[in-house]
């Protein structure tokens, strides 16, 4: 029993540890581009990106935020685009969940990177997966100039931000835009393909071209006011409806014009009055340990997880890899498939790999997500995994079919899907617990999750094989040190590039958070999809 104790101690720490190390980043990044640049944010009498979005959700009201990561460590050539340069995230607008997406002027004037693309896009498929109304705070210098050949020209770049907005308008989702500072070139149609625009005088100002560019195209002398400024644009061109003196009075108009709007029909989800588990929050991160190579029980986990720590598990004595389950989550009804980490045995005498998905656990999540979307209860997916098994005993078993069974199932899946990445998730396993490229309403993952083909050690030691094979095949005599040296260099890559980190930095993930918050964040994420009625589902063809 002591030395139970002292694993979870020790489980605690650790977690505790690697959560500090989250909220310094954050805090870091929350700087967005430094205090000096914020000083002259504030000389202009302009405020912030996160001032404005504090300023304008409800007071002590949850701001679930998207891509704080987004471009973490990345384009440092260029000195680093903290944030993406854009905040993104789900707040409570006069008690109504609103998309909000604000443009970050501390960080190069608010400028595109190709990740400020990427966030922007993944906030409108959100709002238009969930039915979220949109809100812009606009300040921006547009496109990167540095890096245009990889925001400006393709499918997923800058140009598809308006495409979305005549979308998001055709299917009668509200997007109201407020210019708060610069809105220039490309840029200038987002607002205006808006539903409302308001413009900030002084600050606000909107134009398809600058004064230098017209001088320099047409030879004509103009200050940027007269161009394009809130007057021009609200009394003259008629370009923008509402013109207002100073931001807190332009977010107090949109709250109002929030505040107005009718709601539409929700999804009907079920949910009953909420509950706390019966175990201490930190009994979570107590059970969930520190290595990822150490079996845990999933089901002691989930009861951290869910309402009053009950729930009622679905075929609990087959495919004991995978555990599917019903529950609540703080009263919201949820289907969950979670990968169980410790080794199991069959009733066969089969001893099973924990974190592995075998064809009987396949099968049976297969058959519970079907039901979850029979009985219209959104999926949460927990995941620990480390691929599915491989072997001649699995491949003659037919592995390949019962995966493809499930990844059709995840695939066609209507109901909104919430994955978690606690720990590994690796491979195909990645694939059929909903990993990114199967459209989750929102993924997560913790400060402990891994994500990549496969893991550091697993590729190391299968590209030194290869690269050994080859000199063997030459004729030549592989040097042990630099046998050593290359499966050393090649674990340092893939250790750096399978942390959660790396990871959000490209958006595979929308947030890394705490464990503890995990209750909150899948809440927020069942009352936003909430939003949107579930299409029929059509499974397709699944082989028996």
């Amino acid at each position: 029993m002591a030395t139970i104790d002292i694993e979870k101690n020790k489980n605690k720490d650790a977690a505790k540890l690697s959560v500090s190390k989250l909220k310094r980043l954050l805090d870091k990044i929350y700087l967005g581009g430094g205090e000096k640049k914020i000083a002259k944010q504030h000389k202009k009498g302009k405020m912030t990106a996160r001032e404005r979005v504090d300023y304008l959700i409800d007071d002590g009201s949850y701001f679930f935020e998207i891509g704080a990561f987004a471009g973490f460590e990345m384009y440092k050539e260029h000195g680093g685009c903290p944030g993406g340069g854009v905040v993104v995230g789900i707040g409570e607008v006069r008690g109504r969940q609103c998309m909000i997406v604000a443009n970050d002027a501390t960080v190069k004037a608010g400028a595109w990177f190709p990740i400020t693309g990427k966030k922007n896009l993944r906030a409108q498929e959100i709002a238009m997966e969930n039915r979220l109304p949109l809100i812009y705070l606009v300040d921006s210098a547009g496109v990167f100039l540095p890096m245009q050949d990889e925001i400006f020209p393709d499918k997923e770049h800058f140009g598809r931000i308006f495409r979305n907005n005549a979308i998001i308008s055709s299917e009668g989702i509200p997007q109201i835009s407020a210019i708060m500072g610069s809105c220039v070139a490309g840029g200038a149609y987002l607002p205006i393909m808006s539903d409302e625009s308001l413009i900030v005088e002084g600050t606000g100002s909107i134009f398809l071209a600058g004064p230098y560019l017209v001088k320099a195209a047409i030879g004509e002398t103009v200050d940027k006011e007269t161009l394009g400024g809130a007057t021009t644009q609200s009394e003259i061109s008629g370009v923008t409806d509402y013109k207002l003196p100073d931001d807190k009075t332009c977010l107090d108009t949109i709250k109002d014009l929030v505040d107005k709007m009718g709601s539409f029909d929700k999804a009907g989800f079920s949910r009953a009055e909420p509950s706390e588990p019966k175990v201490d929050p930190d009994y979570l991160i107590k059970t969930f340990p520190d290595s990822r190579t150490k079996p845990y029980d999933t089901k002691e986990l989930l009861k951290a997880l869910v309402d009053d720590s009950e729930f009622t598990e679905y075929k609990e004595g087959f495919g004991k890899t995978i555990i599917c389950a019903y529950a609540r989550i703080d009263g919201w009804a949820v289907g969950i498939v979670a990968n169980n980490r410790q080794v199991v045995k069959t009733k066969t005498g089969e001893m099973q790999f924990g974190g592995v998905i075998y064809s009987d656990s396949a099968d049976k999540a297969t058959r519970f997500i079907l039901n979850c979307n029979q009985k219209k209860i959104p999926l949460v997916f927990l995941h620990d995994v480390s691929g599915f098994m491989v072997g001649k005993r699995s491949e003659h078993g037919g592995i390949i079919k019962d995966g493809a069974k499930m990844v059709n199932a995840v695939s066609n899946s209507t109901v909104p899907k919430i994955s978690v990445v606690m720990g590994n998730s690796y491979g195909a396993g990645n694939y059929a617990m909903c990993g990114k490229a199967y459209d989750p309403r929102f993924i997560v993952a913790w400060p402990s999750a891994k994500i990549a083909v496969m893991g550091g050690a697993q590729a190391a030691k299968v590209l030194t094989q290869i690269q050994v094979s080859s000199l063997k095949n030459k004729g030549e005599e592989p040097d042990p040190k630099k046998e050593k040296e290359l499966y050393d260099k090649i674990k340092s890559r893939y250790d750096e590039q399978t942390t959660p980190y790396y990871a959000a930095a490209r958006l595979w993930v929308d947030a890394i958070i705490d464990p503890r918050e995990t209750r909150k964040v899948i809440s927020e994420s069942i009352r936003a999809a909430n939003n949107a009625p579930v299409k029929k589902f059509n499974v397709g063809v699944i082989q028996t």
